[in-house]
C-alpha cells in the first residue's frame, strides 16, 4: 500500500483536553491540587492500616514516583496507579485490605472524571470537520486515569463520536514513542502506521517518535510550547481552528 493519508492520530493531553483546566474547579469547592489529593488519599489509606508516618508514606511515593518516571521516558512503560501502590506496599513490607486498596485506587482513577477538565477551544470543530476525510483515534499515555476513564471523559465532552479507534498505554502495553502505539492505531483504523498524520504537544514522544515509524507530525502548541523552537515537526499548530488547513497542505506535499 501507499503512504497516502488516510487517519489522523491525536494525543490527548493538552492536545485535546487542557490538563490543569479542572484545578480551579477543584479550589472552588475546596479541595487541593489533582497531585497533592491523590497523595492524600494514599496517605490516609496506608496510615489507617499500618504502624506508618504520612513522611514515611510521602517519602516512599516520592521514590515510586521517581522509578515510574524513569520507566516511562527510558522504557515507554507506564505502571497503573494500583501497580505503583503494591509496589510501595511491597517495599515498605506493609498491607491494604482488598476494599481499602480498591477504594484508592477508584477515587485516584477518576478525579479527572469526576471533576473533568475542559476541552480546548476549537478542538470540537476541528475535529468533526477531519472525521468528514479520515479515520480518528486517539493515541495517549496512561499517567493517572487509565483508558476506561479517558473513553469516558471524551464521552462526556461528546467527542467519542469522532472517533474509530483508541491507543492507551495501560491497554497496549507501552506508552509513546513505542511502536506498538502507533501499529494498535493502525490496526484499529485499517491503514500502514505512514498513512497516519499524529497531533501533539510533545516533541519526543509526539512528534519524532512518530517521525521516525514514516509518519508526518505536527506539534500543537495552543497550551504548551516548550518545544517549539527546537522541534522536527512537520508543521506547527497554534489553535484549532487552523488544523483542518495545515493537515490539507500536508496530504498535499
Amino acid at each position: 500500500m501507499g503512504s497516502t493519508i488516510k487517519a489522523i492520530t491525536f494525543d490527548l493531553w493538552d492536545t485535546i483536553i487542557d490538563d490543569d483546566s479542572d484545578e480551579p474547579k477543584r479550589r472552588k469547592i475546596g479541595l487541593t491540587r489533582k497531585q497533592e489529593h491523590r497523595l492524600e488519599l494514599l496517605c490516609e489509606a496506608v496510615t489507617k492500616e499500618n504502624q506508618i508516618s504520612v513522611d514515611q508514606v510521602r517519602l516512599g511515593s516520592a521514590v515510586i514516583d521517581a522509578a515510574f518516571l524513569q520507566c516511562w521516558r527510558n522504557y515507554s512503560i507506564t505502571w497503573p496507579y494500583r501497580v505503583r501502590v503494591e509496589v510501595l506496599l511491597n517495599g515498605l513490607g506493609l498491607s491494604l485490605s482488598e476494599n481499602s486498596l480498591n477504594q484508592l485506587v477508584s477515587a485516584v482513577e477518576n478525579m479527572e472524571v469526576d471533576i473533568p477538565p475542559d476541552l480546548i477551544d476549537g478542538v470540537s470543530d476541528a475535529l468533526r470537520e477531519l472525521s468528514f476525510n479520515y479515520k480518528l483515534c486517539i493515541v495517549s499515555d496512561t499517567i493517572i486515569t487509565p483508558g476506561s476513564g479517558l473513553r469516558s471523559l471524551l464521552k462526556l465532552h461528546h467527542l467519542s463520536r469522532y472517533f474509530s479507534g483508541y491507543a492507551f498505554s495501560d491497554e497496549v502495553g507501552h506508552s509513546k514513542p513505542h511502536v506498538d502505539m502507533f501499529a494498535s492505531a493502525a490496526k484499529q483504523l485499517g491503514c500502514n502506521i505512514n498513512q497516519m498524520i499524529h497531533i501533539g504537544d510533545r516533541d519526543h514522544n509526539d512528534i519524532k517518535g512518530p517521525q521516525a515509524l514514516g509518519m508526518k507530525a505536527v506539534l500543537f502548541t495552543g497550551k504548551r510550547d516548550d518545544d517549539k523552537e527546537t522541534t522536527s515537526a512537520d508543521a506547527i499548530c497554534e489553535r484549532h481552528s487552523d488544523l483542518p488547513m495545515i493537515v490539507r497542505q500536508l496530504t498535499s506535499s
